[in-house]
């Protein structure tokens, strides 16, 4: 029953309609029997720092960052997150005593939630695509042990820039979407990872299409694993294509709810929620 007394949490980007994201934290936060509910709020660009400002003063106990804000919401932050700046990005702020903003980021420990299990150490990986969620990716990665760590882009500038931002830690192979070399690496690859948004619904791409078109994707065989940051659709035009094929396939869905757990815990200073009760509000809706 929500009261004067009832706090929240927000989602803050643009847009923000099509966000999962308040379905599953409501179910958490009913679960766990807080005080509080999650609500998505569109803000421009030019607003940002004043809707920042402004839920300082009322009953506003934390925030979740998404597109177009994660990087500029830095300007507005006390506390920084060592994994927020390494990744430069932040999707989690909650706040202080003082009032004052403390930011993170869980999408790495989101990416990695549903790997932990699949004993990848020193295997081989591609990444597709060199955006902002390759980099949470990439990370991941290096903290699972893979060998080798592969990165197929139609973009040189943002591979570039992407390959150099990690050098200090591991050496990454950087190839264009058109160069045949890369077919080698499909045929090898343990693990491919999708981060562009090619087959999304909400997507400007097609629907029923495949990240870089279908003759990239001939020499598929079926010991890859197939991970696919997109969840709507389920299963996603390379996630079927994949299945055919025999390969092991995760979805997005995994990622999106393990982040919101760990984004939770911030909030809560340290109270858990089971996998399971936001998964499960997730699929019923969908």
């Amino acid at each position: 029953m929500i009261s004067s007394n009832t706090s929240f949490i927000a989602l803050i980007g643009n847009p923000v309609s099509h966000s999962l994201s308040p379905i599953m934290q409501n179910a958490a936060l009913q679960y766990l029997g807080l005080d509080l509910i999650y609500i998505a709020i569109p803000c421009k660009d030019e607003d940002l720092e004043l809707v920042l400002n402004s839920l300082k003063k009322i009953n506003c106990k934390g925030l979740n960052i998404t597109i177009p804000h994660k990087e500029k919401v830095f300007d507005f932050c006390n506390e920084i997150s060592p994994i927020a700046n390494k990744l430069k990005a932040i999707n989690t702020l909650k706040l202080n005593p003082e009032k004052e903003w403390s930011a993170t980021n869980t999408d790495l420990d989101g990416f990695i939630y549903p790997l932990k299990n699949l004993n990848l150490t020193k295997k081989q990986s591609i990444v597709l695509g060199s955006g902002g969620a390759a980099r949470s990716v990439i990370q991941g990665l290096i903290n699972l042990n893979f060998s080798t760590i592969s990165v197929v882009s139609r973009n040189k500038s943002s591979l570039d820039e992407l390959i150099k931002n990690f050098a200090n830690q591991i050496k990454i192979q950087g190839l264009l979407s058109n160069d045949n070399q890369a077919q080698n690496l499909i045929e090898e690859a343990d693990l491919i990872v999708n981060t562009t948004p090619v087959g999304m619904k909400t997507s400007q791409y097609e629907m029923n299409t495949l990240p870089y078109g279908e003759t990239f994707w001939r020499s598929l065989k079926s010991k890859t694993t197939i991970y696919d940051l997109i969840y709507n659709p389920a299963p996603t035009p390379l996630l079927k294509l994949s299945t055919k094929k025999g390969c092991f396939t995760i979805d997005g869905l995994q990622m999106l709810v393990a982040q919101g757990m760990k984004s939770l815990s911030f909030w809560t200073n340290g109270l858990e929620v089971p996998f399971h009760v936001m998964n499960d509000a997730l699929k019923k809706y969908l």
